[in-house]
């Protein structure tokens, strides 16, 4: 089962179980994925699916930000119910290990002498860590491991 569909059953499950608030979240995503696929005229792949969620986790967390600065705690608690909604359709996220050794492994593979080859490591690592680790992280890790002499 694909994780478009696999979207579409909670959506019905949501609905049997009269769950308003996890509904809510999943509609607002499937919405998001019918628009990637009216707007670019494709049929979405998982790859594409995790994209979108990473993308509405992080809108998510910058609203939290917002809301907790601008007092309002009620939409901030609306806000991260709704990241756990979305966090459940995420891969298992990888230890701090194993993204140290894809980091080293792509530095390897690259070839990569200093940190003008940043762009073609992190490209490489886009690939394969996509959806299960923070890549603003891991470019910080890359930036630091392609400082060292």
């Amino acid at each position: 089962m694909s994780l478009k569909e696999k979207i579409t059953e909670d959506m019905k499950a949501a609905m049997r179980a009269k769950d308003s608030e996890r509904l809510g979240t999943i509609r607002l995503l499937t919405a998001a994925i019918k628009q990637k696929e009216v707007d670019e005229r494709i049929e979405v792949n998982d790859a594409q699916v995790l994209a979108l969620i990473e993308k509405m986790i992080k809108q998510r967390k910058d609203s939290i930000t917002q809301f907790e600065a601008g007092a309002r705690q009620d939409l901030a608690d609306k806000e991260r119910a709704e990241v756990t909604v979305l966090s459940a359709y995420m891969p298992a996220a990888l230890s701090d290990a194993e993204v140290q050794a894809a980091i080293d492994a792509a530095v390897a593979s690259v070839g990569a002498a200093g940190p003008q080859d940043m762009g073609k490591v992190m490209a490489l690592l886009k690939q394969q860590l996509a959806g299960r680790a923070d890549m603003t992280a891991v470019s910080g890790l890359v930036k630091a491991a392609l400082a060292k002499p």
